[in-house]
């Protein structure tokens, strides 16, 4: 009996109090990695939605309105051309604004495809040119240091992390005070992007986004990420912003 009382004073006590306070930390420390790991899918997403968003203004600004298909917008990407307006010289150039102003009243019909070939002889002129430049070559040209948030063509459609869950996308032409108004709306719900994770931090979540957007918004039916809205002008917002 000695024996065991000294087995479990010095040996099993001890063991069972580190496990114990191991899984107190534990369960403190896990709504923190769950945070950050939230955080850091977010990050990823809001990206996503961003572009999408780039891509549907440079779409609206070719064709008049937004498109609720992703194969659509990836084919403008792919396939179209944008109007780009240069500036070529500088209105800082004071010789350059009076060449340009007596050049215009010499000839009141100049085009800008006359002013470039003067440009390239070597006349110092301010003026703008409208190029047709494909859109693959105009957007999303800019270096991302983190390659989790790179341009992906083929990873458009998708919410991040979810194994194939699709970002639900639509788009529609509202009349608002009396004038039609092109909008669109992309989102993705956190019950996705945080798939494998926590499920009852998950659903935790879930309740408190439903809770500040019944406050916000005066509905409480999405629990995620959005950019633009089908129901009023926003801009084109994202909700995290």
């Amino acid at each position: 009996m000695k024996i065991l009382k000294k087995v479990l004073v010095y040996l099993i006590f001890p063991l069972a109090i580190i496990g114990f306070g191991y899984l107190i930390v534990d369960s403190v420390m896990e709504p923190v990695r769950f945070n950050n790991e939230k955080a850091s899918r977010e990050q990823v997403a809001i990206q996503r939605l961003k572009d999408i968003r780039t891509l549907q203004n440079a779409y609206k600004t070719e064709c008049g309105k937004f498109t609720a298909s992703f194969d659509t917008l990836k084919s403008f990407y792919t396939d179209s051309t944008m109007k780009v307006v240069m500036q070529l010289g500088s209105a800082d150039d004071s010789v350059a604004v009076a060449n340009t102003e007596k050049l215009k009243k010499r000839n009141p019909r100049i085009k800008p495809e006359q002013m470039l070939e003067l440009y390239r002889k070597g006349e110092r002129l301010v003026f703008r040119i409208e190029n047709e430049i494909p859109v693959k070559d105009t957007l999303f040209k800019e270096k991302r240091q983190d390659p989790r948030l790179a341009f992906n063509l083929d990873s458009l459609a998708f919410v991040p992390y979810s194994q194939g869950d699709s970002i639900v996308m639509a788009a529609v032409v509202k009349t608002v005070s009396g004038v039609k108004v092109p909008l669109f709306e992309a989102s993705l719900t956190y019950k996705s992007l945080l798939k494998g994770m926590d499920n009852q931090l998950r659903i935790n979540l879930d309740a408190q986004e439903k809770e500040r957007n019944e406050k916000k918004y005066g509905t409480a039916d999405f629990s995620g990420l959005k950019v633009g809205s089908i129901t009023a002008p926003n801009n084109n917002a994202g909700n995290w912003e």
